[in-house]
This record gives structure tokens, sequence and C-alpha cells, in this order.
């Protein structure tokens, strides 16, 4: 109703500060839609403030992220999933989150513990010996039989996809696959990153470095 009489007086701008959040999940879903519509006929500009990221990621022309008053990075929803600044972003965008591990660059490989994952494609940007942050969404884990090995924890089947978390050189990373995982908690399963997907952090600053 509010929006409604809000529409009917032409403004300049509108401002809508968290209005889906008392709404239950699947009107949720209708909301988003319906207000996204609106927004595309209507082409009036819209401040929508929410800590909701499906709404901004799918809502949004441009997304500012901020934390604590400070702006961390703006940019087109895609933009700050595929290219985040630093660690915070990089974080809080995506669901399930990204995987962080922490290593050291050595001899063209990136090593935590006893395990070696392959760096982005021009060595991403980091200096042989340093110690960095690993990035890597779940959807980009892929099951290879020659990658290395994970420790199931707890598998999540949604149906479209399977949602597994391991621990893997001591942290605890979560993969979404398509396939249906038949493995069971303790057993491993071996994946491996897409070289081209993964991020680098500096340890020190959170700055990304690809």
């Amino acid at each position: 109703v509010a929006m409604g009489r809000a529409i009917v007086r032409q403004p300049q701008v509108f401002l809508f500060d968290e209005p889906l959040s008392n709404l239950d999940a699947k009107l949720r879903v209708a909301m988003r839609a319906e207000i996204k519509e609106l927004h595309q006929r209507l082409k009036t500009t819209t401040i929508y403030v929410t800590h909701d990221q499906i709404e901004a990621m799918t809502m949004a022309d441009k997304i500012v992220v901020m934390n604590g008053g400070n702006v961390e990075q703006m940019g087109a929803p895609l933009e700050l999933y595929d290219r985040p600044n630093n660690l915070f972003v990089a974080g809080f965008i995506g669901s399930p989150s990204m995987n962080f591990i922490k290593g050291k660059i050595e001899g063209g490989k990136f090593q935590a513990g006893d395990i070696a994952l392959p760096l982005p494609p021009g060595g991403g940007g980091a200096r042989d010996g340093q110690t960095v942050i690993y990035g890597i969404r779940p959807e980009h884990l892929l099951l290879d039989s020659a990658g290395v090995a994970a420790t199931v924890h707890v598998t999540e089947p949604t149906g479209s996809e399977t949602q597994v978390i391991m621990h893997l050189a001591g942290t605890q990373v979560v993969g979404a696959f398509r396939e249906r995982i038949a493995e069971k908690p303790g057993q491993h399963l071996h994946i491996a990153p897409d070289p081209a997907l993964v991020h680098l952090f500096d340890e020190q600053t959170g700055t990304r470095l690809n």
C-alpha cells in the first residue's frame, strides 16, 4: 500500500528500506520480480537498502557494498561477484560464501599444508614465497579423480545441486555440485578448482591481487 501511494505521487527518487524483510520466502521472491518490473517500466531512480544479497544481486543495476559506514566497492552485480576488490566483498557476495584457504606461493603453485592447488593464469599477481589467501567459490570446485582429496563432513542435497561441507588442508570448504554425491561423512571426495576462476588476496591488506 505504501509503495502504491509513493508511485502515484510520481517522485524523482524512490527510497526502499528493506521493504521485503517481513514477507515469507515465496512472497518475497514474487515481490522481487514485481518491484524490478515496476522499476523497468517507471524508470525512476531507486535506492534500495537491504542486507539480503540475493535481493541486491537480482534487482540492482549497481550495488554499493558498505562495511562500517565505508564503501568497500561499487559496481554491477556480476562485476562484484566476478571481481571482488577485497576479502570483505568476496565473502559477502555469493551464497554459499567464497571459500578462503591460507597458504603460500611455492614453485608456481599455491601450497597449503601438504596440498597444492593451481594458480590463476599468469600467476595471479602473487610472487614466489608470498603468503596469500586463496579464494574459490563453491560452484567453481569441480569433481576430479586426479584432484586433491577432501574429507566429507556434511552433505546437503537441494535437488538442483548438492552442497558438501568438507575439510581440506585444515580448513572447512564448501562445494556446490550439480552431480549427486554418494560419499558419506568421513569419506573422501576428490576435487579441483577451476584455475580461471581462482582469486588471490593479500594476507595483510585483504586486497585482491589478480
